[in-house]
């Protein structure tokens, strides 16, 4: 917690390294100071088929899932950290998008958090 699922349309991969994408949404959702760095998880799915609109249109969507607990104003800022540099990175890619859901900290479990 939190993951970033970051779809994409595979060529813009070959136009920017994957890599350069990753780091990209990772320091935004660092510098958002809502997260402990270590937690953060970010992973890209590149798209080879895909319409926009009918056609094959690149895009970006970033699908962020974060426990809840965070004000609507730090949702909305981080939402736009992500785009932002998205934006500066991709200037020619129309489609550059954020979703950010909450899930509830009843619903959450991992491996620490499990007792014997």
């Amino acid at each position: 917690m939190p993951h970033f699922i970051i779809d994409c349309s595979a060529n813009l991969l070959a136009r920017v390294q994957e890599q350069k994408i990753l780091t990209t949404v990772f320091d935004a959702t660092r510098s958002s100071g809502l997260f402990e760095v270590a937690d953060i998880k970010i992973r890209v799915n590149p798209y080879v088929r895909y319409e926009v609109g009918g056609k094959p249109t690149d895009f970006i969507h970033v699908f962020s899932y974060i426990l809840e607990g965070r004000t609507d104003k730090e949702i909305a800022d981080l939402s736009k950290r992500i785009v932002k540099p998205l934006a500066d990175l991709f200037p020619d890619v129309e489609f550059i998008a954020s979703s950010i859901d909450e899930f509830t900290k009843v619903g959450y479990c991992n491996r620490h958090l499990l007792t014997h």
